[in-house]
């Protein structure tokens, strides 16, 4: 056919194979495991040379990084770091249970129920608007001073209650972006099914809406098992308090290091499974 032209030419050469192509991958993965160890074995050897030929290591080394000193407080450290762990059990079951009815109020739709997200919404701008410390502070060493008949006076429930005030005002908004990510028709198909508002929250929307913040609410399971030692302020005997008194006593810090250790343990192993539980669900969405 006259202006056809020359048949066209792939240049691109044959496509591999399916076990070729997965020799490829697994070549290639193999390649950038090794460059990525060497590299962080060059990295890491050179802070460590970098800190360790300082002249002032040796002392900060005493300091910091006694063994001696890590050995003798070991035992006190780790009992203020059960009481820790205790701690943020209860706290957390709190404030799961709290921002849920609070993300759950602040869903609810028609003007009737106004006056009960209104109360929602101050409740979370004031408690987010409050940084954590103070709140501690103020709950801890004001309520107890108040001397009220039937109040608790124990710093520890105060602090944890703090605690759980807090974190309770950022988890609900982690639910409710949870809520109003389930699509409309859902809400609007309870609705037809003659469920009430509560029903339809309670047995449609609440429970897709977990589902899809279930990696947001470990992060803040990661934050809170460190931020529950902040009520060492009040003078509670916990991890933190009891490396405090150890540097008192002695004018060593390596019991600060002993807390960062134990800490370390329990939000290390969270912290991944939190970042293999988000690409697990990232997946799910994707192959659904």
């Amino acid at each position: 056919m006259i202006g056809s032209g020359p048949p066209a030419i792939d240049i691109r050469g044959p496509e591999p194979s399916g076990s070729r192509w997965r020799d490829l991958t697994s070549e290639q993965g193999a390649r950038g495991a090794l460059i990525a160890a060497a590299s962080t074995v060059v990295v890491v050897s050179a802070a460590l040379w970098w800190i360790l030929t300082s002249e002032t290591w040796p002392a900060v080394q005493q300091q910091f990084f006694n063994p001696e000193n890590f050995a003798e407080s070991w035992p006190a450290i780790v009992g203020g770091f059960w009481l820790d762990v205790r701690m943020f059990l209860v706290a957390e079951v709190a404030i799961l249970v709290l921002a849920l009815l609070l993300a759950v109020v602040r869903a609810l739709r028609g003007p009737a129920f106004f006056p009960l997200r209104a109360l929602t919404v101050v409740y979370i701008d004031l408690m987010r608007g409050i940084p954590i410390i103070l709140l501690i502070l103020l709950l801890g060493f004001g309520i107890p001073a108040l001397d009220l008949p039937g109040v608790p006076r124990s710093r520890m429930f105060w602090g944890l209650t703090a605690l759980v005030l807090s974190y309770s005002a950022y988890t609900a908004e982690v639910y409710r972006a949870g809520i109003e990510s389930v699509h409309e028709s859902q809400r609007m198909s309870a609705r037809a099914l003659g469920l009430t508002q509560w029903q339809a929250l309670r047995h449609v929307l609440v429970p897709q809406a977990v589902r899809n913040v279930v990696p947001a609410l470990l992060n803040g399971f990661v934050s809170l098992q460190k931020d529950v030692a902040l009520v060492y302020i009040l003078g509670i005997r916990e991890a933190v308090r009891e490396a405090q008194i150890y540097n008192a006593r002695t004018f060593n810090y390596t019991g600060y290091v002993v807390a960062a250790v134990l800490f370390l343990l329990v939000s290390v192993p969270v912290a991944r499974f939190t970042d293999w539980y988000s690409e697990r669900d990232r997946r799910r969405k994707r192959a659904g």
